[in-house]
């Protein structure tokens, strides 16, 4: 009984490194050309993770690296830029838990090896903000990127259970100020991070600030996205500037 005990503990131990490692890179090997070049970051990236999240991001970044000159993409792992961008992507893709949040990670990656616009090292800046940031703020980042009333109504209809406002009140009950308190560190937070700028209310008379009774702070008027708000858009694919 004590051998059969102890085969089934060593049994439920985690797996080995070396053996998750070729784990992870039988199964990339399957993605024929984004799955191979991710196969060589496996080994010192993503032991003991989940291997399913990488290979969905793998397939996902195959579909957009099939757009590009595969020469040109392999000749970028020469580059310590590039390679470092791919780590913290394929890092960040390890943790991921929506396919969304793997469709942002492999655009941006994408973007990063083919745009003119922002370096490796400016790639993997947006990379870091998109890791401090949620799949709904992502969603409210890009509400204010058209935030007219008319405005994208398909895709405020998609998100409205995250977009509806949550108006509170003094007198609102517990649930309510919870709700609106969430809902409004969101955009809080995308402000701290430069994606967002507040719009501070003024008396129309005296031109001063106007203080919100709830929050005992300037009442915010409302908010706009900032350019950089709007390039982690483009680089995600959530954006393009034809739309403006």
């Amino acid at each position: 009984m004590a051998t059969n005990e102890s085969d089934t503990a060593a049994s439920l131990q985690p797996a080995p490194v070396d053996y998750v490692t070729s784990a992870a890179k039988a199964v990339l090997g399957m993605v024929p050309f984004a799955g191979s070049l991710l196969s060589e970051l496996a080994g010192s990236i993503i032991p003991n993770q989940r291997i399913d999240r990488l290979t969905k991001f793998a397939l996902e970044l195959e579909a957009k690296l099939s757009r590009l000159d595969q020469t040109h993409v392999r000749a970028q792992f020469k580059d310590e830029n590039f390679t470092d961008l791919m780590e913290e992507g394929v890092r960040q893709a390890s943790r991921s838990v929506s396919d969304e949040r793997r469709q942002y990670l492999s655009a941006l990656l994408a973007n990063g090896i083919s745009s003119a616009v922002a370096s490796y090292a400016e790639s993997k800046h947006l990379l870091r903000i998109l890791g401090e940031i949620n799949d709904i703020e992502v969603v409210w980042l890009r509400f204010y990127a058209e935030p007219t009333m008319g405005g994208d109504s398909e895709y405020r209809e998609k998100h409205k259970t995250i977009l509806e406002p949550i108006p509170a009140y003094n007198g609102s009950g517990q649930e309510t100020l919870d709700k609106r308190a969430l809902q409004e560190s969101y955009k809080e937070h995308l402000t701290s991070l430069g994606l967002l700028k507040q719009r501070y209310e003024t008396d129309s008379k005296t031109k001063q600030l106007v203080f919100d009774s709830y929050t005992g702070g300037p009442k915010v008027r409302g908010y706009d996205i900032t350019p950089l708000g709007r390039l982690l858009l483009r680089q995600i694919d959530l954006w393009s500037e034809s739309r403006a």
